[in-house]
């Protein structure tokens, strides 16, 4: 059930905003927080965190940050949880069929496993369940304002403080709120990535965007080219194989294509296995690529080029069905497009192709709305730039939750990078001259990638992370976070 978050209708505040400061609370220096008292539009929060957004990784900060005892308003959108999970939403990209691609245990929470009967790769649906249990086992609702928007988030006097100012606004009302920290949990997966071709704009057939794709109608009788190469690309490219009058999929370089089972188990398990005998990189490139080789074969007798890479240097392709279409001719892999006709399309081999639907699978870029990029070190591309891909190194009391790309699931670096987030915010309440120390540390730290191998710089690859050396670092910080107590 849905809790209603209209000030003009309920005229009450959620009970988190009736609880008072958190244990601890009174230790910090009350001369160093802005009052807003001469400013009475502003709500001041006392201590409360506000976090950005419901979805499996704001979820897991919402609960968090209460079980190290602070108060939490979490500001949503949308009329439920789930985030993009919560697909009948006008931003999530998750379509009729998708599943995960990384298998269960990689992909659940740490402290709140999904049920022993379901599937290795469940559905969507599945996991939108998952998480709707997971804010009703750990009374999470309660915290949350639903249908209200967060269209401005700045600082509140000294930055070193680390106070916020949050406009939020329910239909055409806003209301600023102080808070003591905030953590952006609103996902990375809903602003679409789209190319520029010469001659777009005079293209009649049809184009879109991988986002606006939602069920394979769209797709019956058609002529469809898919371009882009990520798993999104290549589910869609799998549906169009069965339902379109022709498909055709384009990609700018080869890629390993790994089966979802490998020795009878889910792909990503063995791969774990693998990784716990800490072989060196090279052997288990030399490995997997043996592996991936004998599953699927030799990829450029199916007209597939070929990996132009090894295998872990680009975000892993996940599909079993791909080859098969291909083998059967239901799919046919062609290289780049080069501009758009009238009609058609040509491609970087001067081919001439002839599509009505166009899906761009092109991935998508990170966005803060409410955010001036300077608050998050965004250059000029506008890439973020913060410790662990969490950490504001200019702001002390920031953090974006789920900015990574692992090549397992997101819920358990979700769950690992908010008890950092509460556990750093717990030594600033109860030992500022630790925290400064900590802190002096994180706002000193350089750009890291968290991979094992040397990955593309490119935007589908900037926050890419190797799971087992991202969970490492994060154990680290909570090490010191621990020693500094």
């Amino acid at each position: 059930m849905d809790q209603d978050s209209g000030w003009e209708t309920t005229g009450a505040a959620p009970t988190s905003w009736l609880g008072g400061r958190p244990t601890g609370a009174g230790d910090r220096p009350t001369g160093d927080r802005p009052t807003g008292a001469g400013d009475p539009s502003v709500s001041d929060r006392n201590e409360a965190v506000c976090v950005i957004g419901a979805g499996a990784t704001g979820l897991a900060a919402v609960k968090n940050l209460r079980e190290q005892g602070f108060a939490v308003d979490c500001y949503e959108r949308e009329t439920g949880v789930g985030g993009l999970w919560n697909w009948r939403h006008d931003r999530s990209p998750v379509y009729a069929s998708a599943h995960l691609i990384s298998s269960k245990p990689g992909s659940q929470y740490p402290d709140f496993p999904m049920p022993d009967d379901w599937p290795d790769y469940p559905h969507h649906t599945l996991v939108h369940s998952y998480l709707e249990r997971y804010a009703e086992h750990f009374g999470l609702r309660e915290h949350i304002w639903f249908g209200t928007e967060v269209v401005r988030v700045s600082p509140a006097g000294d930055p070193a403080a680390g106070y916020w100012d949050v406009t939020t606004r329910v239909g055409q009302r806003e209301r600023t709120s102080r808070y003591a920290a905030v953590v952006v949990a609103n996902g990375h997966h809903w602003s679409p990535k789209l190319p520029r071709y010469d001659g777009l704009s005079e293209y009649r057939g049809e184009v879109i965007h991988a986002s606006s794709y939602k069920d394979p109608a769209q797709l019956r009788g058609r002529k469809v080219l898919v371009i882009g190469g990520g798993n999104t690309g290549c589910d869609i490219a799998v549906e169009a194989a069965q339902q379109a009058a022709r498909c055709w999929h384009s990609t700018r370089r080869g890629y390993w294509y790994t089966p979802k089972y490998l020795f009878g188990r889910p792909a990503d398990q063995v791969n774990d296995l693998v990784a716990l005998l800490r072989l060196p990189l090279r052997l288990r490139q030399w490995l997997g690529q043996r592996e991936v080789r004998r599953a699927v074969g030799d990829l450029t007798r199916f007209g597939l080029p070929r990996p132009d890479h090894r295998l872990y240097e680009t975000h892993p392709i996940v599909n079993s069905q791909l080859v098969y279409h291909v083998g059967h001719g239901d799919l046919q892999p062609v290289g780049e497009v080069a501009r758009f006709e009238r009609y058609s399309v040509v491609l970087r081999d001067d081919r001439e192709i002839e599509p009505d639907l166009v899906i761009m699978a092109t991935g998508y870029l990170p966005r803060f709305e409410f955010l001036t990029p300077d608050l998050v070190a965004a250059d000029g591309d506008g890439r973020p730039h913060l410790h662990l891909h969490a950490f504001s190194r200019q702001h002390p009391t920031l953090f974006v939750a789920g900015l990574v790309q692992p090549d397992g699931g997101i819920l358990p670096m979700a769950h690992w990078q908010s008890v950092v987030f509460a556990r750093w915010l717990r030594l600033r309440a109860t030992d500022p001259a630790r925290a400064a120390t900590f802190w002096t540390s994180v706002a000193g730290a350089s750009d890291q990638r968290f991979t094992q191998a040397k990955v593309a710089d490119s935007t589908r690859h900037w926050f890419e992370i190797n799971h087992v050396v991202y969970l490492r670092a994060l154990q680290h910080v909570l090490d010191e976070l621990e020693a500094a107590r």
